[in-house]
């Protein structure tokens, strides 16, 4: 089959189109055929740092995590599936997990589910690892309908998922952007939309909770933004946050009681830990998908194959608005 192969990890390094031989099937797997796949900030990272990153496979990988296409042969003990389902998943890319950059890829059957009817390949494609990673920070949090949720940075891939996920469990929800195209993909996905360039944290916490904070705090920016965070948040309020990779003050969070939810999705991937939960999730999400309550959102620019390397400088480059997906041509 063919793959793109990474032959070494570094920012400069390309993608080389290669014959590989086509994925053997464990009993648990299946052999899907890939007609699209999503390229996410992660995958950058791995591309770019390589062994910095604990998890990044050996070269030569196959990167990718996010896939959809069609299930052409299945495992001895397979029993949910059959050859000819539609899919999607995240099931690759890291690890000793061979990616979805190719036209195959075996994938476990836990971190699979039957894709949405009313999606195409490409824009299902754009789902599982945002969608999994705004289900499971909204759902940690309790959410509950009639709450105010603010989700910062509504407008990115996971914050325009966690926007209309927070829509479908009855919250009220605001969320922050910068600049008229975030501002307007926010307000287009029925969320109040927040310029924090222009607004403090305390101006909006007063104009829209009467000085009494969120909530539920979604923040897909983190890092500290979550500062911003702790601050916007109610008392007891609940938190979820996606990048916590520094050293912050946590005073506000003793002193509130806030309740503090780290998302690290990749962990049953590269555990082997409750890989059930993602493929529960995506089932979940196709029927949130399927009740026409979540649809994401596509960059225009589209990607083959032969021009990965040209989709991950697109996510890169900060000017994509949407999923960047990279189309196999296998359909």
């Amino acid at each position: 089959m063919k793959a793109m192969l990474l032959k070494d990890y570094g920012a400069t390094t390309n993608f080389e189109a290669s014959q590989v031989e086509t994925p053997t099937l464990n009993t648990n797997q299946v052999l899907i055929r890939i007609s699209a796949s999503s390229i996410n900030t992660v995958d950058t990272m791995i591309k770019n740092m390589g062994t910095e990153l604990p998890f990044s496979p050996a070269n030569p990988a196959i990167l990718g995590m996010d896939f959809a296409g069609t299930i052409e042969d299945i495992g001895a003990e397979v029993t949910e599936f059959k050859v000819g389902d539609e899919v999607y998943g995240c099931a690759g890319g890291l690890g000793t997990l061979p990616g979805s950059l190719a036209e195959y890829i075996a994938a476990d059957v836990k971190l699979i589910a039957r894709k949405p009817k009313n999606l195409s390949m490409r824009a299902a494609a754009a789902i599982p690892l945002v969608g999994i990673t705004a289900y499971e920070g909204l759902t940690r949090t309790n959410i509950t309908s009639g709450q105010k949720v603010l989700v910062q940075g509504g407008a990115g891939g996971v914050g325009h998922v966690a926007v209309q996920l927070a829509h479908s469990f009855g919250a009220k929800v605001y969320s922050t952007g910068a600049g008229q195209k975030q501002l307007e993909v926010i307000k287009s996905l029925g969320a109040i939309p927040i310029d924090f360039t222009k607004e403090t944290v305390q101006e909006y916490v007063n104009k829209y909770t009467n000085n009494t904070g969120f909530d539920v705090i979604f923040d897909s920016v983190g890092g500290k933004n979550l500062l911003n965070s702790f601050d916007a948040a109610a008392l007891n309020g609940q938190i979820a946050t996606t990048v916590s990779l520094l050293e912050l003050d946590l005073s506000p969070v003793h002193f509130k009681g806030l309740s503090l939810h780290v998302v690290f999705m990749l962990i049953p991937m590269i555990h082997d830990f409750r890989r059930e939960k993602h493929g529960e999730i995506l089932g979940e999400l196709t029927k949130i998908i399927e009740a026409g309550k979540l649809q994401p959102i596509l960059d225009e620019e589209v990607f083959s194959l032969d021009n990965v390397g040209d989709a991950y400088k697109r996510l890169e480059s900060g000017n994509a608005i949407g999923k960047v997906v990279v189309e196999t041509g296998l359909v």
